[in-house]
């Protein structure tokens, strides 16, 4: 029976993740000849302790994890017609490998496992709010190349005026409105002008990066002590949760930059998807004139989105500053927005699948600077490859199809067929 380019997709990704189980199992776990321990820590403060270290010989445990994915990989091969199933198995092999890695690379370390993914965590926040602000701009026919100047001017913003108000109050309150500011010169043109997405999208990353790098040079070097020494965000343990073992310090002892940031992944979740303005979003994405012939005003609801857009964008740039190092410094977002892009393509435009793309972004680039401490045989540069490496990968379509919405970076002119 011949199979559907979908289902010949899955199986090609079957075979991919096959051949990586083997590679590990070999490189990892076979080859090697050192028998040191490594060591994982699951403790880092107060919470209640479920198991203190985890200490296994680094062959065993390569080969362990190894052959896990592995026999994951042969379960998903007999059922790679099932999605649920090969998302399942998708999750067991990537975690499997990264395991396996990971035990021969530390071979004789010592990893803080708690404090490698509250570092993941943390390095994925502005990832991930730029994501969830190319979601809405994007899953609304807008493509957001901008995502990287709204983080920038919310980034910039935010420090300032917590430095002239000595209150992150004030930070937090002001990035989102200058994160919209820039969504709304974005708006203006691509949606009412139809100027072309992408060439604006970096425009106005230029325009940001000059206008905080000339203040930068002008204000905040020169009157430092005023204009940029700003507080920062304290932690807030939630009660009871923050105990957790594992979990505990990871999810529930954040600023209030990173609880914001749980309430937008699943308040845009459920708007997406489950009201009226969520279908609305898809439909004028997906087919402008359909959505028009039922009364929608698509470019009125598309200049609304990327406004909101820049508003989410802008309160995650607030964390390079007020919710890290106080100051702001000449372009600190360092490219995050190009990669919140990346992440919302590896998620295919889903507001779960760019989290997950941000958490594997946070994840590696963590585990490069953990492993370039404590010491071992992979060069860092080789880390920061392994995310980007894993988007062309997506990209490609290898790991099932990578469509944007129809409609995305399509001006709409009413009486135009698109």
């Amino acid at each position: 029976m011949k199979l559907s380019a979908a289902l010949r997709r899955r199986r090609a990704t079957i075979f991919v993740m096959g051949a990586l189980s083997l590679l590990a199992l070999v490189f990892f776990g076979l080859l090697p000849s050192s028998k040191a321990p490594v060591t994982y820590g699951f403790t880092l403060d107060q919470e209640w302790v479920l198991i203190h270290q985890w200490v296994i010989n680094a062959k065993h445990a390569s080969l362990g994890f190894g052959l896990i994915s592995l026999l994951a990989s042969i379960i998903g091969y007999f059922q790679f017609k099932a999605g649920k199933t090969i998302r399942a198995v998708s999750g067991v092999v990537g975690f499997s490998l990264i395991m396996s890695f990971i035990s021969w690379a530390a071979a004789g370390k010592f990893i803080p496992l708690t404090g490698l993914l509250q570092g993941a965590l943390l390095l994925a926040v502005p990832l991930i709010f730029g994501s969830m602000a190319g979601v809405v701009s994007e899953r609304s026919g807008v493509v957001n190349i901008a995502i990287e100047g709204q983080l920038l001017a919310g980034a910039f913003a935010a420090g300032v005026v917590a430095s002239l108000t000595h209150s992150v109050f004030w930070g937090l309150l002001v990035a989102p409105i200058a994160g919209c500011l820039i969504s709304t010169l974005l708006a203006i043109f691509a949606v009412n002008f139809g100027i072309d997405q992408i060439i604006l999208g970096f425009v106005l990353n230029v325009l940001v990066y000059g206008i905080t790098d000339f203040l930068y040079k002008r204000l905040l070097i020169p009157y430092q002590s005023t204009w940029n020494s700003g507080p920062t965000l304290a932690p807030l343990k939630i009660p009871v949760l923050w105990k957790l073992p594992v979990l505990g310090p990871i999810l529930f002892d954040q600023t209030i930059i990173v609880y914001l940031m749980y309430f937008a992944i699943f308040a845009l979740s459920f708007a997406l998807f489950k009201t009226k303005w969520g279908l609305r979003t898809r439909a004028v994405g997906e087919h402008p004139t359909a959505a028009d012939s039922v009364g929608i005003n698509v470019n009125r609801l598309r200049f609304r989105n990327v406004m909101l857009a820049g508003m989410i964008a802008g309160l995650g740039g607030a964390y390079f500053t007020v919710g890290a190092v106080g100051s702001f410094s000449k372009e600190m977002t360092a490219g995050k927005g190009f990669i919140a892009l990346a992440a919302l393509i590896f998620g295919r435009w889903s507001p779960w699948g760019a989290v997950s793309a941000a958490l594997l972004f946070g994840f590696a680039d963590n585990l490069q600077s953990v492993l370039g401490i404590i010491g071992t045989p992979i060069p860092s540069p080789i880390m920061l490859m392994v995310p980007y490496v894993a988007t062309i990968i997506a990209v490609t379509g290898l790991v099932g199809r990578v469509r944007a919405p129809a409609a995305d970076g399509a001006p709409y002119k009413r009486g135009e067929s698109n």
